[in-house]
């Protein structure tokens, strides 16, 4: 398929939970964006993610390569198998859920539109500590990065309003040899693969942290680019 069905829009501001000092370091302090609600009607997406988003860490988070998070919904089946957990739309932090394609048809770099709205794939998402935080299982990111089920970034070219039920069509493929799913098994389980790093550091499209990171193990700077699962000091 080359179209991408939004069934979920979903956006958070961060806010602190936990309690200083605990002893267990599930129930610690700490301050993120994760928790996504439910939009209901018409929101502006702007250069920087959808309005009345927001992200605690802007250092890994957000930013004009990763305005907006996206999840495909063909993988809650499998994850509320797997976790036996209730799961809805937003529950791995995403602003978009999406039906029509998953990691394995999309390309970085591919460009969808829809209306004024038009976006651009930027990178695989990169899962940290936070979400295995958020449903207290610690391995879940490192689940969802061994999976592959990972979702992506968009990058807002032009900005517009979204809504449940718009149909995103994709309008443009640069790199059709780099599907999201080649992406993260580059970047996560080919790792002394110093030649596929290069050629796919030079992807149009691709985010400039991911491009970064890449160089500097094409040029032997080879460093631990699992997410992490324990969180900075302060949530230890």
């Amino acid at each position: 398929m080359t179209t991408l069905t939004i069934i979920g829009v979903q956006t958070g501001l961060p806010r602190t939970l936990g309690t200083p000092g605990a002893a267990e370091p599930m129930d610690r302090e700490w301050t993120t964006g994760f928790f996504k609600e439910a939009v209901v009607g018409a929101r502006q997406v702007r250069p920087l993610g959808i309005e009345g988003d927001g992200q605690a860490d802007l250092v890994n988070h957000g930013g004009p390569d990763k305005a907006i998070n996206v999840y495909p919904s063909e993988h809650y089946a499998v994850w509320v198998e797997e976790l036996s957990r209730t799961l809805r739309a937003g529950a791995f932090g995403e602003n978009f859920t999406t039906t029509g394609m998953t990691e394995r048809e999309v390309c970085v770099g591919d460009v969808f539109q829809w209306g004024e709205l038009c976006l651009q794939v930027s990178q695989p998402r990169q899962p940290c500590w936070k979400l295995a935080r958020r449903w207290r299982i610690k391995d879940l990111a490192a689940r969802v990065e061994r999976t592959g089920r990972t979702g992506w970034y968009f990058r807002v070219l032009r900005g517009g309003p979204v809504q449940v039920g718009m149909v995103l069509e994709l309008v443009e493929r640069i790199a059709p040899e780099w599907s999201i799913a080649a992406a993260n098994e580059i970047m996560h389980h080919r790792k002394e693969d110093v030649e596929a790093a290069r050629a796919l550091a030079g992807c149009p499209g691709l985010s400039a942290s991911w491009q970064r990171s890449l160089t500097r193990r094409a040029f032997g700077e080879v460093g631990d680019t699992s997410a992490r699962l324990d969180g900075p000091p302060s949530a230890r």
